[in-house]
């Protein structure tokens, strides 16, 4: 079996009334190359008459966002003149390019009743010879996302991008990225196959797991080593995972606050940029 290099735990680390655990970056692990960036907010249960997300217009550039949303909703809007609002189960996915202007809140319903929320944001690298493409944003509702049920019918895989026994995902990739949402009830065994030379992101969001014979909590990040061996799953109570995986870009990684280039005079040049009005206009 592959051999488990590290587990991570998140740093609790809200933002005003928004339950949040940052996954990566932390103390122990910077990135995950190409996966830069995961806030996992939730899970919590909002009051009616309530002032949801509290991510209101700020840019990107250089990477892109895969969202995940498990509880709730979002309402995206962003400087290209998209907007959506995607609800449980489903999944936005937005390639910041050479920039953009974005806003991820809550609908005016959710506002206005409340409810259950928890939502997953990924921030996955893009290559150099992509960073300034086209900006690109996709929200896809639950019944979009593709999902294969195990035959035993105690595992269900949601194909958010790449391939898996013959059906292809929600979402293209330019950079090949596979990325799943699993779902496995209790007692489940499940088995992934992954190439020796991908780097995998698996992070346990709900349920207490057995992971190549060792007993992992939710909440986890799970590091593999690049091997070719299969991971073995057994579910010890009903669980969901976030797995993803892709060939490392093998890049100089600069970011700084929502840009991530590889120089530090292309980080300099975005903030000009977007100083300059190039990123688009602000027209919610």
């Amino acid at each position: 079996m592959r051999t488990i290099k590290a587990i991570h735990k998140p740093v609790y680390d809200p933002i005003a009334d928004l339950v949040t655990y940052r996954v990566i970056p932390t103390h122990s692990i910077e990135y995950l190359d190409p996966f830069l960036f995961l806030n996992h907010h939730g899970p919590q249960i909002y009051p009616p008459r309530n002032n949801g997300l509290p991510f209101g217009p700020h840019p990107h550039r250089g990477m892109e966002t895969v969202t995940f949303i498990l509880d709730g909703d979002i309402a995206h809007y962003d400087s290209d003149g998209n907007k959506s609002v995607i609800e449980a189960g489903g999944v936005q996915w937005m390639t910041a390019g050479r920039g953009l202007i974005h806003s991820e809140v809550s609908s005016e319903e959710f506002k206005r009743d409340g409810g259950p929320l928890e939502i997953l944001q990924l921030w996955v690298n893009l290559p150099a010879r992509s960073k300034m493409v086209e900006p690109y944003y996709e929200g896809l509702q639950k019944e979009s996302i593709p999902q294969i049920v195990s035959e035993d019918g105690l595992t269900a895989v949601n194909l958010v991008s790449g391939e898996y026994k013959g059906v292809k995902g929600a979402f293209e990739s330019g950079i090949g990225l596979h990325m799943t949402t699993i779902e496995m009830k209790k007692n489940a065994d499940f088995s992934l196959e992954i190439p020796a030379d991908h780097n995998i992101f698996f992070y346990i969001i709900r349920g207490k797991m057995n992971v190549n014979e060792r007993e992992i909590e939710n909440k986890s990040l799970v590091e593999f080593a690049n091997e070719p061996e299969a991971i073995k799953l057994h579910a010890m109570e009903d669980a969901v995972l976030l797995v993803g995986h892709a060939q490392p870009l093998n890049e100089p990684v600069v970011s700084q606050g929502p840009f991530v280039m590889n120089t530090r005079q292309e980080i300099v040049q975005a903030y000009e940029d977007y100083r300059l009005g190039k990123f688009g206009t602000w027209q919610h």
